[in-house]
């Protein structure tokens, strides 16, 4: 769900979503805002930088579109995933609209889950940022942090300090990814830690915890083990992250995907 302009990029973006089959009802069209953009910067190992336009992105209009058939028409979805970078787009006087729609999928069984995915530069404050999480962890039934958004926002630098945080918050999951360290997982009160295989080959880590967090919720929806769906989304991250950009070549995906299949079916 976002909202997208009437110039060429943006249409160029939904013909491109329907070509992945993704499904393009909740793209809403803004008539005078196009889309943001940002460009990326890899250093010789990988890690990026960013440079963002989209203070005044069309996805900043979102919650104008978000009205009572919108929102019932969400409360039959099994799962919501929502972000730090959500949150971060959304005007903040539109943000208690957002709460209002958030708690109205919560009440009606709708699976939610937040990523805090913390970018510095797109809040006006530390502080502002924080307040905002604290409704996220708060609603959210599954929690997918990174290590380094907590110690960039709460100079929390471990794993394990990361869960004393999140243990005063009502949830069924937490994976926490930590890089090299590993991941850290808490599900039905049960701590489960799998060790990472490093990648000798990073060429660019744009997307590494998006594809995690895809892969996972994907196999966790389909019924695998947890101990399966961190092993199969670990694997698709390290996979694209040895490859430029966000979205791997299909043919190369498609024969990644083929060699996982026999071993997680």
């Amino acid at each position: 769900m976002s909202a997208v302009g009437v110039d060429q990029l943006s249409c160029d973006m939904v013909d491109f979503f329907q070509q992945e089959q993704i499904n393009t009802d909740y793209v809403f069209r803004s008539s005078d805002k196009n889309s943001g953009s940002y460009a990326i910067k890899t250093d010789v190992f990988g890690e990026r930088s960013f440079t963002y336009w989209r203070e005044d992105s069309a996805a900043t209009t979102l919650m104008s579109f978000i009205d009572s058939p919108v929102i019932d028409s969400f409360t039959g979805i099994d799962t919501v995933f929502f972000s730090g970078i959500s949150l971060a787009v959304i005007p903040p006087e539109d943000r208690p609209k957002f709460w209002r729609f958030i708690t109205s999928l919560k009440n009606a069984g709708v699976t939610l889950v937040f990523d805090p995915n913390y970018r510095a530069g797109m809040w006006q404050s530390q502080e502002e940022a924080k307040v905002q999480f604290d409704q996220a962890f708060s609603h959210a039934n599954i929690l997918l942090p990174g290590v380094d958004d907590f110690e960039q926002l709460y100079s929390i630098t471990t794993a394990e300090g990361v869960y004393d945080f999140c243990k005063t918050y009502q949830f069924n999951e937490l994976v926490i990814k930590n890089g090299d360290g590993g991941i850290l997982v808490y599900v039905n009160k049960q701590q489960y830690y799998f060790p990472l295989i490093p990648v000798s080959n990073v060429i660019d880590t744009t997307s590494a915890g998006d594809s995690f967090n895809g892969v996972y919720l994907g196999a966790r929806a389909k019924g695998y083990a947890v101990i399966d769906a961190v092993k199969l989304a670990s694997k698709a991250a390290g996979f694209v992250i040895q490859h430029h950009g966000a979205i791997v070549e299909r043919a190369a995906y498609q024969q990644f995907i083929i060699e996982q299949k026999g071993q997680y079916e």
